[in-house]
């Protein structure tokens, strides 16, 4: 739980600068992409342990990133989905993010996590297609998890060859989405956080 809490506030941080650039990013002449990818102080650097993440690349559509959240070093890779559909149509939700995080302190290596912006309908089915594969994934609140911690590896280096992956899930209020992330740059994020994020 601790780990979702810390996840969940870094992304907020990053979507915080993203936020907060809003008006920047509608400038003209401006390298929208450098400024997009900084993410901005918030509240959520001091709940996260007063650790603010740091950009240390931008690959793609994936951001690589370390923190340290009381003292433990979290390196991870973050993205934004490409395209997002709901069944009914339009239904609002907050922003999704597809996270792969590296915490040497706890030996975790490349934990997907999705944080697909609304409480998952309880005992529904959430699952992600990548590379010709389909997993299912736990959820737990707004969090999806592979359920097989024995094919996260084999997941991973799928999405590390594949060109997207599909995250399908339903909300609490029944709501149908789908969600679709490019995984253009994660290879080289991934080599990027295994090189900054030795013990």
């Amino acid at each position: 739980m601790a780990v979702r809490q810390i996840l969940t506030s870094l992304a907020a941080c990053v979507l915080c600068g993203i936020i907060t650039l809003a008006p920047t990013l509608a400038a003209p002449k401006r390298d929208t992409a450098k400024e997009a990818a900084k993410p901005a102080p918030s509240a959520a650097a001091a709940a996260a342990g007063g650790a603010e993440p740091t950009l240390i690349g931008q690959f793609g559509t994936w951001g690589a990133y370390t923190a340290s959240p009381n003292g433990k070093k979290v390196c991870f890779a973050l993205a934004k989905p490409s395209s997002s559909k709901t069944n009914p149509p339009n239904r609002p939700r907050d922003p999704a993010y597809a996270f792969i995080s590296t915490r040497p302190a706890e030996k975790v290596v490349n934990e997907v996590s999705i944080m697909i912006g609304y409480t998952v309908k309880p005992g529904s089915e959430s699952t992600l297609q990548v590379g010709g594969g389909t997993y299912a994934m736990y959820t737990q609140g707004d969090g999806l998890w592979i359920k097989n911690a024995a094919e996260e590896e084999r997941m991973v280096e799928a999405m590390r060859k594949s060109a997207d992956l599909t995250v399908k899930a339903v909300s609490a209020k029944g709501t149908e989405t789908i969600d679709s992330f490019s995984l253009k740059g994660l290879a080289q994020a991934l080599d990027r956080l295994g090189q900054d994020c030795r013990r």
